[in-house]
């Protein structure tokens, strides 16, 4: 630990060091916790999360439509269980 004169002098260096300043209460009052900024946002329709197996052509032909292939996956099962839920 420095002595109560060493921390003076660090102290002072510190802030005179003009790359280096102490954030004000503003700035600090607007910061925001990093696990706040971080990922997707979250969506209001949660999906679950299972393991499900398809037949390997079922799979290569959406992997084949390119980025985004398992939400077109989603919507066309979602199609279906609209389609059907309207017939019965």
């Amino acid at each position: 630990m420095p002595t109560a004169a060493e921390d003076k002098a660090i102290t002072a260096a510190a802030k005179s060091d003009l790359d280096a300043q102490p954030l004000t209460p503003k700035q600090l009052n607007a910061m925001v916790p990093i696990r706040a900024l971080r990922g997707r946002p979250k969506s209001e329709n949660k999906k679950l999360l299972v393991s499900v197996r398809y037949s390997p052509e079922v799979v290569a032909y959406f992997k084949s439509t390119g980025e985004g292939w398992q939400s077109r996956m989603d919507g066309v099962l979602r199609q279906y269980v609209a389609r059907h839920l309207r017939s019965t």
